[in-house]
Order: C-alpha cells, then sequence, then structure tokens
C-alpha cells in the first residue's frame, strides 16, 4: 500500500560547489539623478512623518496632562 519513494541523486548539489563559470556578470546600473531624488524624497517624507508624530503625540503622553483622580465630573461636584 505504501509507495516507495525513489531516491533523489544529489550529486548534481556536490557538483554545484565545485563548478565556476568563466562568464562575469553585468555590473548593476547606477541609479540615475531623477531615481536617487526620488529615493531620497521618500526617505525624508519617512522621516518627517515620524518627527511630526513624535511632535503630537509625545505631549499627549505627558502625565501632567493626563487626567487624574483630582479632576471631577461636574455631577460629581453637585453631590
Amino acid at each position: 500500500m505504501f509507495r516507495r519513494r525513489e531516491a533523489v541523486p544529489f550529486a548534481f548539489v556536490a557538483e554545484a560547489d565545485r563548478f565556476r563559470s568563466n562568464v562575469t556578470p553585468p555590473p548593476p546600473e547606477r541609479p540615475s539623478a531623477s531615481q536617487i531624488f526620488g529615493r531620497s524624497l521618500v526617505g525624508l517624507t519617512v522621516v518627517a512623518g515620524l518627527v511630526g508624530s513624535l511632535m503630537f503625540g509625545l505631549p499627549a503622553l505627558d502625565p501632567q496632562n493626563s487626567p487624574g483622580k483630582a479632576q471631577q465630573s461636574e455631577a460629581a461636584q453637585g453631590r
């Protein structure tokens, strides 16, 4: 009932380690000035977003400004 799997020859893996090609890959293309400008603009936008979120988020996390037990609602003051 059980099928026996055929053994897979892994000789090609061992041969791949020894194989060295004499063909060199082409050099990578240099990005153009507009690509460099676009990438830097995206990076600056991400950094500006993070800085802006910190500027608006940190005052909200300040414990001195958070409502504590000292503040009471108007309904609680009328009791």
